[in-house]
């Protein structure tokens, strides 16, 4: 009994450090390294903010068709990536939802360009909080934010 409360502890805590929550600053820049417009970063920070509240660990509860949503801008396995459990999906993005979940966020930022790309932004349901003006992106990339992060 006490090594399963102690693997339980230890699977918690390891689970834990490897949950990243970022914030609007560090996701903008790290997308910006990875290719992503600039012109295109206030959008994609506003999503990751309503859907995950810039957490790249979530698995979002179950949707009304069953389906779930993962990671940092929950990503729908039903269309876009092939959940561990083996049900159907068309796996638009051609990934385990699984590795949506990391603290890299690349295969997310891919899979979302992807959904972006053939859906519009309207594939998120928080949309509706991001389609109109947003505050500049640009004090993300000022020296000041630069030395936060170090």
């Amino acid at each position: 009994m006490r090594a399963a409360l102690v693997i339980c502890v230890l699977a918690v805590a390891i689970s834990v450090t490897l949950a990243r929550t970022m914030d609007r600053c560090s996701l903008a820049r790290e997308m910006y390294r990875l290719g992503v417009p600039k012109s295109q970063l206030a959008r994609w920070t506003c999503i990751a903010r309503h859907e995950s509240d810039y957490r790249t660990h979530v698995v979002g509860p179950p949707n009304s068709d069953g389906s779930n949503d993962y990671g940092i801008f929950q990503i729908n396995d039903r269309y876009w990536c092939q959940p561990a459990s083996g049900k159907y999906s068309s796996n638009g993005c051609n990934i385990n939802c699984n590795e949506l979940l990391t603290d890299n966020i690349r295969n997310s930022v891919r899979c979302a360009q992807k959904v972006q790309g053939e859906q519009g932004w309207t594939a998120w349901a928080t949309w509706e909080y991001c389609s109109g003006p947003l505050p500049s992106i640009d004090d993300c990339f000022n020296c000041n934010s630069y030395e936060r992060d170090l």
